[in-house]
């Protein structure tokens, strides 16, 4: 961690103490590292409880920086979606004048939710239950038999739609805040942002969502779907059909010189450039002749406006980035955005949008939507079986609840511990950037007694990445 960030977040937690983190006080630790042994474990009652669930939802998510979405969902003025995020109902969208605006989707009069529809375009939000009208920038705009409020000073001020206390945007994505004492968002962000930057830089008329969203929720802890997307390990022997797919394709499969970082704050980053190519970035069989040549000719144009070694980031590698604690960013193949809702402790919702260039020729446009579908879309062919993957997870851990023998209820999560003692690069099939996403975790939940470390624990962990 970043001292200067570190700071500022556990300030946060000093200044609004959250009363309920003493009755959370578990009899055996969330988390256990033991540096003699070389080896880290984390109790599996992170995943099933809902006290730990609640805990999450007061200790994370109201109080760091969430994504929300993308600037491109609402192009117009006036454009809106609706979405929960942390529970909370909200409405997305642009006023009149296009500025970004997120507002608690709830009617300030009597708490009626106020929009909805999923999405649209609409200079007013209108209540249905007594009709009261609200501009696109939050303001009252009627008030039906308006003089019942004759007398009440400045009334209509008090009622404007309630704004989320942070909102802001790196390189077109939008997040927000339920606290007002959130860092500034590139601060949180450290390290990650630069990875954001380096998605908008990919084509030189930047980056859009496609319209349209898919929705589905997952029978399992929203925690399993990180530690999915962080673990390389899994690939081979869960995806084999698609390993074998590429194989037969032309492309060989490696897990050679790929590795995980940890990118502080809880971000974390696998680099993998042996898994698949790149629409109009790394070319393979599968994807055709005309492919080949478009994506030479992008990659010319990359090195002349980039330069060749930001070129060479830009695009030879494909990235999973994860950004604590619901964004999830899929730079392989094409570009899959993955929004985690934790619907409960054994129940998750995901959102994902495809993420594609502002400019693209139209043949180039259809091979990138069938590709990505094909893979990461829900039912692709790795989608079904990560979610299998965890929900089977979430299933298997009630065979150990409860029971009594020490350490037996624990996951395992060593794998590669040796590189931090090291001071190497662990590799993206170990489970490092897990670790790391543990260490702060538990950090931030602040339940006593909830993290035990035994040995001669390194004085560091390598955090980001030299690219100069």
């Amino acid at each position: 961690m970043r001292d200067g960030i570190s700071r500022s977040m556990h300030e946060v937690e000093e200044a609004v103490p959250m009363a309920d983190a003493a009755e959370l006080e578990v009899g055996t630790p969330l988390v256990v590292e033991d540096w003699d042994r070389l080896t880290f474990r984390v109790n599996r009652e992170a995943y099933r409880s809902e006290q730990i669930f609640a805990r999450e939802r007061e200790a994370i998510w109201l109080r760091h920086w969430l994504y929300l979405g993308h600037e491109t969902e609402t192009p117009k003025p006036n454009d809106f979606v609706v979405r929960t995020l942390a529970g909370r109902p909200l409405i997305f969208c642009r006023d009149s004048g296009g500025q970004v605006r997120v507002f608690l989707n709830s009617c300030p009069h009597r708490g009626t939710v106020l929009c909805r529809e999923t999405q649209g375009s609409s200079k007013l939000f209108q209540c249905f239950y007594h009709a009261w009208r609200f501009r696109s920038s939050g303001e009252v705009a009627a008030i039906p038999d308006e003089q019942a409020y004759e007398g009440a000073e400045d009334f209509r001020e008090t009622m404007r739609l309630r704004v989320i206390p942070r909102l802001a945007s790196h390189e077109g994505f939008v997040f927000v805040s339920f606290n007002p004492d959130a860092p500034p968002l590139l601060d949180y962000l450290g390290a990650a942002a630069e990875y954001l930057t380096m998605v908008q830089e990919q084509h030189d008329g930047g980056m859009q969502t496609l319209p349209g969203v898919q929705l589905y929720g997952v029978r399992g802890n929203w925690k399993l779907a990180v530690e999915n997307a962080m673990d390389g390990y899994h690939f081979s022997p869960t995806h084999n059909t698609f390993v074998g797919y590429l194989r037969e394709s032309g492309f060989a499969v490696t897990d050679d010189d790929q590795y995980a970082y940890n990118l502080g704050n809880g971000h974390s980053l696998l680099v993998l450039t042996g898994h698949g190519g790149r629409i109009s970035m790394i070319w393979e069989p599968r994807f055709g002749e005309d492919e080949r040549e478009r994506t030479e000719a992008h990659r010319a144009e990359m090195v002349e406006r980039l330069g060749e070694r930001r070129a060479h980031y830009v695009g030879d590698e494909s990235h999973i980035l994860f950004v604590f604690p619901n964004l999830l960013l899929f730079d392989i193949e094409g570009l899959s955005i993955r929004q985690l809702e934790p619907v409960a402790a054994d129940q998750t919702d995901v959102r994902a949008w495809q993420l594609v260039p502002r400019v693209e020729e139209a043949a180039a446009r259809a091979l990138r939507m069938k590709t990505v579908v094909s893979f990461v879309g829900p039912g692709g062919l790795a989608t079904p079986d990560d979610i299998e993957a965890y929900e089977a997870v979430q299933r298997g851990i009630n065979a150990t609840a409860a029971d009594a023998r020490a350490g037996l209820d624990y996951s395992d999560m060593s794998r590669g511990m040796i590189d931090e003692v090291k001071g190497v690069q662990g590799r993206s099939i170990d489970e490092g950037a897990m670790r790391g996403f543990w260490r702060w975790w538990v950090d931030a939940v602040g339940i006593p007694g909830g993290q035990q470390s035994s040995g001669a624990r390194p004085s560091r962990f390598l955090e980001g990445r030299e690219m100069a």
